[in-house]
């Protein structure tokens, strides 16, 4: 009960870290803040199937559920490589 109370509240964290990332993409026109608002979002849902869903898997299929973190460091790091790439072009 205590550990579902937890990862709701770390899921809200994540979500707000999103909403709080979306809001500076939509004054700048920034795409590093997309990718991170949407690596945040994808966070956050990691977090939300892993209690649904995660307590009707075993432990030994329980990795699956990590692609989506997987996917979101991803995006981290190509807005990172794609905001230093677009600061070479234009120098």
């Amino acid at each position: 009960m205590l550990k579902t109370l937890l990862d709701g509240a770390v899921m809200m964290a994540y979500l707000a870290c999103a909403l709080f990332f979306l809001r500076f993409h939509r004054q700048s026109r920034d795409r590093l803040f997309a990718f991170f608002a949407l690596a945040f979002a994808l966070m956050g849902l990691h977090n939300l199937l892993g209690t649904v869903v995660g307590q009707d898997l075993d432990s030994e299929n329980r990795h699956y559920l990590y692609v989506v973190r997987l996917v979101a460091y991803l995006l981290i790091l190509g807005g990172i490589w794609d905001k230093n790439r677009a600061g070479r072009s234009a120098r």
